[in-house]
């Protein structure tokens, strides 16, 4: 008996990896079900998103109207332009080493300019299909990557945290830990007693 070989599985072309998510979604069928599904999931990330991305602003040296401006059109470009329609875009706190670096040195004018470079390049990196390289990264270089960043964004938010006094705070996190312990006397309990309630809720909640 003959058998047909089976035929490969098409490779998806530029149109196809590049489709807006809304001709997509509109083009499968969209009913008042997806739309009250996807009002409630809207209204769940909006909730963590938004806070989140005025703290991430502060955090970097920016007020907090332009971390909840970005949210919000960052979050109706990810959703309308982006190629999944399972896909969920918001802020990132790992990039609050990255952000206020570029602010810092470049101003918020660069930091917009390295905003659009980095699309760009991933946009590159997806139309050259390079993100399997991805997978040749060792994974303790993530995990240090990722444990590091941590580190340095506590330390950041020390200073609120505590409600210390400091007239000027190292970047470096090597400077800023020595700067930090010598303000340790102007630690203002009303601000460490919230924290630590705050940091407790988190807990309990989680639990």
């Amino acid at each position: 008996m003959n058998r047909i070989p089976a035929s490969a599985p098409e490779t998806p072309g530029f149109a196809d990896l590049y489709t807006p998510k809304l001709v997509t979604v509109l083009r499968e069928g969209y009913g008042l079900g997806h739309l009250r599904a996807d009002a409630v999931a809207g209204l769940t990330v909006a909730i963590v998103a938004l806070p989140l991305s005025m703290a991430i602003a502060i955090a970097s040296g920016a007020t907090p109207a332009q971390g909840l401006w970005t949210a919000i059109v960052g979050g109706f470009l990810a959703s309308l332009l982006g190629g999944s329609r399972f896909q969920i875009g918001g802020p990132a706190g790992a990039f609050i080493v990255l952000v206020s670096a570029t602010a810092v040195r470049h101003g918020m004018d660069g930091l917009i300019l390295a905003t659009f470079l980095s699309g760009i390049i991933l946009a590159a990196v997806g139309l050259l299909r390079l993100g399997a390289f991805v997978k040749f990264i060792p994974f303790p270089v993530t995990v240090g990557f990722t444990s590091g960043i941590a580190v340095i964004i506590f330390a950041s938010q020390l200073r609120e945290l505590l409600g210390m006094n400091l007239t000027h705070e190292p970047g470096p996190l090597l400077e800023k830990i020595p700067a930090l312990w010598a303000a340790r006397d102007t630690v203002t309990p009303q601000a460490a007693a919230l924290s630590a309630a705050t940091a407790g809720a988190i807990l309990a909640l989680r639990r």
